[in-house]
């Protein structure tokens, strides 16, 4: 089965959006053993698109085309494939529907033209829209198979999660069941993790092992094409095995939750609060804590002492450590950990100090971290970390490390590299 995706947005081709789309449907597609042999972008053209499906007809079995199906003048997907198929549009009802519930709702005056969102081709299967209002769709025809998706990847991707892949099984696939298991690393590089599993992935046609990278945690998705429930799971957990067998170290959860996500489960589950007290990534821990509802139960107040005077003068961070170790310090990580803890009486204190960049500080270059973590009946430690140049990537890895300490700490697991002020003399 050879596919070719077909990306639509003038956008695209001046460079102001990424196309992540396509990236994300070789991805889905290649986790069904379909390959993609083609990407082709072409901007809101209607000549330009039909000359894009003619090329592709003539190689691929399964045409993807995203982007293009709202409802104004350069929305030309549905209306250029109904006519190059000689296919009519007619109404979705059910996408209609929502539509006119929508604004309702929104108490805004629908335009005539927002109906063309709820427009199929006739004698597709339509694919519900679950974050937005456009349908997408699916045609067979004339022993081809094309998809239409809407550009927005928060539309897209629940759509080719939740509707598309199970309608591709159906179509394209012997098998009928299609089973997958996401599993969540975090400390080791992509291509570390790549290296570690080469062999599994190597030997594996079915199930198929993905690697993704997203800002420092490694995803990776087991997929089993199997006749069974029962028999799509064993595969995924035979693979799942080998490969825990040498990540375990890395491993922090299942699914579709970030690190984050899962720490603040964590905390809930052990019924334990939660502070910071921020430098360096200036209240991005803190926001990643209360970004879910159930923060109000872990969370209770933190702190962002960005300067020197701030750090003494409302975190009472001593002189005597400022003047003789330094802001950039596990001695000063340490004691803004346990200043945190005690001011909003949490049972985990973090402190988070270090130079971002693109400068240097104290002589610290530039990615030079510390993290110090408090714990009631606990001795307080720090651990150094260095990243790199990059000062926003700095800050990111700066905040999914305490995370991960945090983690390690409430499951005791081990933490290697522990500072405390004698060992940092």
């Amino acid at each position: 089965m050879r596919a070719e995706i077909i990306s639509i947005g003038t956008e695209l081709l001046l460079g102001q959006v990424v196309n992540s789309n396509a990236a994300f449907i070789s991805r889905e597609l290649a986790a069904l053993g379909i390959e993609v042999y083609h990407h082709v972008t072409v901007g809101d053209n209607a000549e330009r698109l039909k000359e894009a499906v003619e090329t592709a007809e003539n190689r691929a079995d399964l045409i993807v085309l995203s982007g293009g199906l709202g409802p104004t003048e350069d929305d030309i997907t549905k209306q250029t494939l109904s006519r190059h198929l000689n296919v009519d549009l007619i109404l979705h009802e059910e996408t209609e529907d929502r539509i006119i519930t929508y604004h309702k709702n929104s108490d805004f005056e629908m335009p005539e033209n927002n109906q063309l969102q709820a427009l199929i081709l006739a004698e597709s299967t339509p694919l519900a829209n679950d974050t937005g209002l456009a349908v997408g769709m699916i045609l067979d025809h004339d022993d081809r198979h094309y998809v239409l998706l809407p550009g927005p990847p928060d539309e897209l991707h629940p759509m080719v999660e939740n509707h598309l892949k199970g309608e591709l099984v159906k179509r394209l696939l012997n098998e009928q069941v299609l089973v997958s298991r996401t599993l969540r690393f975090f400390g080791i590089t992509e291509a570390q993790l790549a290296k570690r599993i080469e062999k599994i992935v190597k030997e594996q046609t079915n199930p198929t092992v993905a690697v993704y990278a997203n800002e420092g945690e490694i995803t990776v998705r087991v997929t089993a094409r199997a006749r069974t429930e029962k028999e799509g799971e064993q595969a995924t957990e035979e693979i799942e095995s080998a490969i825990l067998a040498s990540l375990e170290e890395y491993f922090f959860g299942y699914g579709e939750k970030r690190l984050a996500e899962v720490v603040r489960d964590l905390l809930l589950e052990h019924e334990m609060t939660i502070t910071a007290a921020e430098s360096l990534t200036g209240g991005a821990f803190l926001s990643s804590i209360t970004s879910d509802l159930a923060a109000g139960s872990v969370f209770e107040g933190g702190i962002v002492t960005y300067s020197t005077e701030i750090k003494h003068d409302v975190l009472h961070v001593s002189q005597e450590t400022i003047d003789e170790y330094g802001v950039v310090s596990a001695e000063c990580a340490i004691e803004m950990a346990q200043k945190s803890r005690e001011m909003f009486g949490a049972d985990i204190g973090v402190g988070l100090t270090g130079v971002a960049g693109p400068g240097s500080l104290e002589d610290q270059i530039p990615g030079t971290v510390y993290i110090g973590i408090a714990y009631k009946g606990e001795k307080t430690f720090a651990k150094r970390f260095h990243f790199g140049y990059k000062r926003n990537k700095n800050r990111r890895l700066a905040v999914l490390n305490a995370h991960e300490l945090v983690r390690r700490l409430i499951l005791d697991k081990p933490i290697e590299n522990r500072l405390n002020y004698d060992e940092e003399q």
